[in-house]
C-alpha cells in the first residue's frame, strides 16, 4: 500500500517536473478567454461576490480538462449570463458585447481544441501557436465584418434585439454538438 502510494506521488512528480512552457501558456490562455467571456456576459450586479469565485472556478475547469465537456458548459454558462443580464437586468442589447462575447467563446473553443492536441510535456514550435491563433483572429474578424454588413444589409442592426435568436442559436449549436457526438460514437 505504501509502495503504491510512493509510486504514485513520484509519478506525479515526474509529471510536473515534466510540464513545458507553451502547453501552459494555452491553458492559461483558455482561463482567460473564458473568464473574460463571463465577465463580458453577466451583469455587473451578479459579480460581486462569491459569484465571481464560482465563475473564476469554472474559468479553471476547461483549462484542465480541455477534452472534457467543460469547453460546453462554460459556453452554456456564458451564454446563460448573457440572457440574464439581457432579460432578468435589462441590459440593452450591445452589438460590441454580442460581437466580443461570441470572439470569446470561439477563441475559448478553439484554444480547447489546441490544448486537447499537446500534451503538457510537449515542446512546441511557438510558430505553430502563432499561426493557430492568427488564423482563430482571421475567423473572428471575418465573421465580425460579415454579421455587421449583413446587419446592415437586413436593417435590422437598431438598438432592439431579438432574444429568441439566441435561444435558438443556442439550441441548434447543442443539437448539432450531440448529433456530432452521436456520430462520432456510433463508428
Amino acid at each position: 500500500m505504501i509502495d503504491a502510494v510512493t509510486g504514485r506521488v513520484r509519478a506525479a512528480q515526474n509529471a510536473v517536473a515534466r510540464i513545458s512552457a507553451a502547453p501552459l501558456l494555452v491553458r492559461a490562455g483558455i482561463f482567460v478567454t473564458v473568464f473574460a467571456g463571463f465577465i463580458l456576459a453577466f451583469p455587473a450586479e451578479v459579480l460581486s461576490g462569491r459569484p465571481i469565485l464560482f465563475l473564476a472556478v469554472a474559468a479553471l475547469l476547461p483549462a484542465f480538462g480541455p477534452r472534457r465537456t467543460w469547453a460546453t458548459f462554460t459556453t452554456l454558462v456564458t451564454v446563460g449570463g448573457w440572457l440574464l443580464a439581457t432579460d432578468g437586468y435589462g441590459r440593452p442589447v450591445a452589438l460590441w458585447r454580442l460581437l466580443a462575447i461570441a470572439a470569446l467563446l470561439y477563441l475559448g473553443h478553439t484554444l480547447c481544441a489546441l490544448a486537447a492536441l499537446l500534451p503538457y510535456d510537449a515542446v512546441v514550435d511557438p510558430e505553430l501557436i502563432t499561426r493557430w491563433l492568427l488564423r482563430s483572429g482571421a475567423v473572428v474578424l471575418g465573421t465580425a465584418v460579415l454579421g455587421v454588413l449583413l446587419l446592415q444589409a437586413a436593417g435590422i442592426g437598431g438598438g432592439t434585439g431579438h432574444q429568441w435568436v439566441t435561444v435558438l442559436g443556442l439550441l441548434v449549436a447543442v443539437g448539432m454538438s450531440t448529433l456530432l457526438g452521436w456520430l462520432l460514437r456510433r463508428r
